[in-house]
């Protein structure tokens, strides 16, 4: 009887982690909720960048523990913390704050405002630090300007209009940008991925 005891206990101390962790995350949300955002920002987006090279190594064939680029996970980690997540944050709250939830049509005007000025300029903003912290001069952000912008957003609209239309009309507030960091695992996959 002893062991089936100890393995229940173990059970739910295993069980509990994930909600202690819960618990945490959503402390540090209400005490701190621009710098959680952006930490966990960083973290995401570094682990997209991580996704992406693994992805490009499987395709190539290659050993995906072997000669992985440290500096990719890092450039997307402090996008993530000094504009994914403090941007997003700030843009979630103008949105609830400039068009609220009396207006007529409120989620297509919020999708409409995400869609048609955030993600230009949050695409061009990507694509500047981007280009900055890989050294590159105006040259080089001109060129990747010019041939990849435009896919990029398109590709955007295609991808991210759907989950910001789930995002704004059925996520709460404060889990928007948490919700669209999940996402951005992949999105930023594919945007690294234009980066070779």
């Amino acid at each position: 009887m002893a062991p089936a005891a100890s393995k229940l206990r173990a059970e739910a101390g295993f069980g509990a982690l994930p909600r202690r962790a819960l618990a945490q995350y959503l402390r540090l949300l209400r005490l701190y909720p621009v710098l959680t955002k952006a930490a966990t920002s960083g973290i995401l987006s570094a682990l997209g960048n991580l996704l992406a090279q693994m992805i490009e190594k499987k395709q190539k064939k290659e050993n995906c523990s072997q000669k992985l680029d440290v500096s990719g996970p890092l450039r997307y980690a402090i996008f993530g913390f000094f504009f994914t997540g403090p941007l997003s944050h700030f843009f979630f709250v103008f949105m609830e704050h400039w068009i609220p939830s009396e207006v007529p049509l409120v989620g297509v005007k919020r999708l409409l405002l995400d869609r048609f000025l955030f993600a230009p300029a949050f695409l061009l903003l990507f694509f500047l630090v981007m280009n900055f912290l890989e050294g590159k001069d105006a040259a080089a952000f001109a060129a990747k300007m010019k041939g990849g912008f435009w896919p990029a957003l398109q590709t955007n609209w295609r991808v991210w209009t759907p989950v910001q239309f789930i995002n704004i009309n059925y996520v709460p507030l404060q889990f928007r940008v948490l919700f669209a960091n999940v996402v951005a695992l992949f999105w930023y996959a594919y945007l690294a991925s234009l980066g070779k």
